[in-house]
């Protein structure tokens, strides 16, 4: 079907629906500081499974260097460090178990552990941050972000105590390193189509909007009210893939 001048085989309907949930899941991205995936790649797996998870991660990057780029001045420079310094091997292992594995048996797996993560962070007071754990959360975050697009809950889970302008700068950057580097592996065995490219392009516009309107946002929501956001945010991830992984 003809939509917006690109040949895309899902109905307008659908397409529309897609554009409304990828606005607000930028809007979420824009006021916390992740979230886009996390409520884009489950539902819209929901809506087509043609429409994610790679069209998010293509997406994600204009949306993750403008959050970046807006509090630049909050970075957490050191952290980025290390937590990219694991992110590398996280990387190789994703790209191997989504050659090796379905889909379903990751997205299983990856939702248990978040879950079991927001659990233990909901009922501890916090961590305590060193390079490994640092580097273990990026490595987590490579893993999953490449096999389903969603990186973001062991980075949240991490800056969980942070102020909001640090969450979102440094997981921008965070995301934005990680997005060329999975984009680049995918692309580089096969795993990106051009159905894929088109997707990507129909639904920028709408991440553009809600990453736009989160400026509006974003100050109304601090302290508790952010880390109450993150936690849940990232249950909604876990709850997400668990179902996609039992659709049929």
């Amino acid at each position: 079907m003809n939509f917006l001048g690109l040949d895309i085989p899902i109905s307008i309907p659908m397409m529309c629906t897609a554009m409304a949930i990828s606005c607000f899941a930028a809007a979420a991205q824009g006021v916390v500081g992740f979230g886009y995936a996390i409520v884009a790649v489950p539902l819209l797996s929901l809506v087509d499974p043609r429409l994610a998870p790679v069209p998010q991660i293509l997406t994600a990057l204009p949306l993750t260097v403008m959050t970046a780029w807006r509090e630049r001045g909050d970075i957490d420079g050191r952290g980025v460090g290390w937590i990219l310094a694991g992110r590398v091997p996280g990387l190789a292992i994703g790209a191997l178990l989504i050659a090796v594995v379905s889909h379903r048996v990751l997205d299983v797996v990856i939702g248990l552990f978040v879950m079991v993560g927001v659990a233990c962070l909901g009922t501890v007071a916090r961590i305590p941050r060193n390079r490994l754990i640092d580097m273990c959360a990026g490595a987590m975050s490579g893993v999953s972000g490449y096999v389903s697009g969603i990186g973001g809950p062991p980075l949240a889970l991490l800056y969980r105590d942070a102020s909001g302008p640090t969450i979102r700068s440094t997981l921008g950057v965070l995301f934005a390193v990680g997005i060329v580097a999975t984009v680049v592996t995918r692309g580089a065995v096969g795993q990106v189509t051009a159905l894929d490219l088109k997707l990507g392009a129909v639904l920028l516009a709408p991440v553009v909007l809600g990453t736009w309107l989160s400026r509006f946002l974003h100050d109304l929501i601090e302290g508790r009210g952010l880390r109450a956001a993150v936690l849940a945010l990232s249950a909604t991830a876990g709850i997400g893939l668990l179902l996609r992984a039992t659709w049929p």
